[in-house]
């Protein structure tokens, strides 16, 4: 279903059913499938076992990457962006995990430098011939679009981890946001939920009694 709602805000950016909305949805497709794969091999290639979760995270970083150019590259550029982009986004993923971290879904590993990838990769490979209204990258000879791209990925990223950082502290100043260790062992459905599983049953948990909700 993401992968199919995707489609709507990359071809509908086009803001019409025309060939370049087409262009973009099939880039789109083609990016998130390789990806995909990519991921997925890349897996096998590292001993592990393929896996369809290993191939879904993969698909979702080509999702993230090919956003940014799905309107100004090829099917072939978009096949590389979403090869690349799951490669160095599998790498992230594996370096966090030896790392003292918090990132338990690994949003910054897959999103963040999927979208780092793909953001600097627009200004490699987009193509005037693909959009009249694109400039062409680095490929084509658009030296000052990449060197664009790579301002723009510069102030962004900027931006977003001093506001990001500046939210986090007030929120943290008002309810603190890191739990106790002994809520995380308990499990935050329990501690700050008030609900955990049992047996296949999904309890509520309250001062007095622990109430049966729904069977599982």
């Amino acid at each position: 279903m993401l992968w199919f709602g995707w489609f709507g805000f990359n071809a509908g950016s086009a803001l019409g059913a025309n060939a370049l909305a087409v262009s973009a949805l099939t880039t789109t497709n083609t990016a998130a499938a390789s990806a995909g794969l990519s991921w997925m091999f890349f897996d096998v290639l590292r001993g592990k076992k393929p896996s369809v979760l290993g191939f879904c995270i993969g698909a979702v970083v080509g999702l993230v990457a090919i956003t940014p150019s799905a309107g100004f590259v090829g099917v072939p550029q978009s096949i590389f962006i979403g090869f690349i982009a799951s490669i160095i986004s599998n790498l992230a993923v594996y370096y966090k995990s030896k790392s003292s971290l918090d990132d338990t879904l690994d949003v910054f590993p897959c999103h963040g430098v999927g979208g780092i990838v793909g953001m600097i990769l627009t200004g490699v490979f987009a193509s005037n011939a693909v959009n009249a209204a694109a400039t062409d990258g680095l490929l084509y000879g658009g030296f000052a679009f990449f060197l664009t791209q790579l301002k723009g990925l510069l102030i962004v990223t900027a931006y977003s981890f001093t506001v990001s950082f500046g939210i986090f502290k007030f929120i943290n100043f008002v309810l603190p946001l890191r739990v106790s260790h002994e809520d995380e062992l308990a499990g935050l459905d329990a501690s700050q939920h008030n609900e955990k599983y049992t047996q296949g049953t999904l309890l509520v948990v309250t001062e007095d009694r622990e109430e049966v909700v729904e069977n599982v």
